[in-house]
């Protein structure tokens, strides 16, 4: 039985098949939570990186294992196919195992707001490049990937949280800036444009919840850098949570004066 009850939960770019892919700490979540929807915002496999090489631990499998256990458990679990897991958009309107295939969904939450859900990947020609590893250049950012593996793996063994050192160079690169800032734009303008109160997708891992144009755009980031989710309370509440080790800790046993998750932003 899960300790976090959300009404909703968002979560995407875990990148299953890859050795990036944090399935232990997503696997602690989902074992941690219960909701009523769960929406897979794309990239849950990394079917391009597969075609090169696949890695596949117990934890990618019980992942996987876990998600239908919720499904089954009669929890609403829509899968949105991203770009690195895109041959799932061939199962578009099937429901497998209890997993509805969507191209995208429409969300309205608990306090009635119409949020339009998607991978983001859509808008890669509008802000003019394919993906964000490209504004950093591939080979550097497979490179501060594996870096940002072996960094955490030492912050774990001295008794540190999880940090995203990739995240953190991301930020600072200047064309990586840039072109986060136009995605997140391009995503408020198009939901603005058919009268949704709000947007919410993955693809550049980069979380985030931000009001933009009078749209409350809503990031979930991923599984790979950040370990991050959007939740959704029965009060219709959008919140971001970061799964590290340390707040996973105040999640579970949070102090009597502490909040369950931070100060809403919605």
């Amino acid at each position: 039985m899960g300790s976090i009850h959300c009404r909703s939960i968002f979560l995407s770019d875990v990148h299953l098949g890859t050795r990036q892919s944090r399935a232990d700490y997503l696997l602690d979540f989902l074992e941690s939570t219960e909701c009523e929807s769960l929406y897979l915002v794309g990239d849950i496999f990394d079917l391009w990186s597969m075609k090169r090489s696949v890695y596949w631990s117990a934890d990618h499998s019980a992942v996987i294992q876990s998600i239908l256990d919720k499904a089954q458990a009669g929890t609403q679990v829509i899968y949105i196919p991203g770009n690195h897991d895109e041959a799932l958009r061939a199962f578009v309107g099937t429901v497998f195992q209890g997993v509805s295939v969507q191209r995208q969904a429409e969300h309205i939450t608990a306090d009635g707001r119409r949020f339009l859900v998607s991978h983001g990947d859509e808008f890669d020609t509008l802000v003019k490049h394919n993906r964000l590893a490209k504004a950093l250049g591939d080979g550097a950012y497979q490179v501060l990937l594996r870096i940002n593996q072996a960094y955490n793996a030492w912050r774990m063994r001295m008794g540190h949280p999880y940090w995203s050192l990739s995240g953190h160079v991301k930020t600072r690169v200047g064309k990586a800036r840039e072109y986060i800032r136009r995605f997140e734009e391009a995503a408020a303008g198009r939901a603005s444009e058919r009268a949704y109160d709000g947007y919410i997708c993955g693809h550049i891992h980069k979380a985030g919840i931000e009001r933009i144009d009078g749209v409350l755009y809503c990031n979930d980031g991923d599984w790979v850098e950040h370990c991050t989710a959007l939740t959704e309370d029965f009060q219709g509440n959008i919140r971001l949570l970061h799964w590290s080790n340390h707040s996973r800790e105040e999640a579970l046993h949070p102090a009597p004066a502490l909040t369950l998750t931070p100060t809403p932003l919605s």
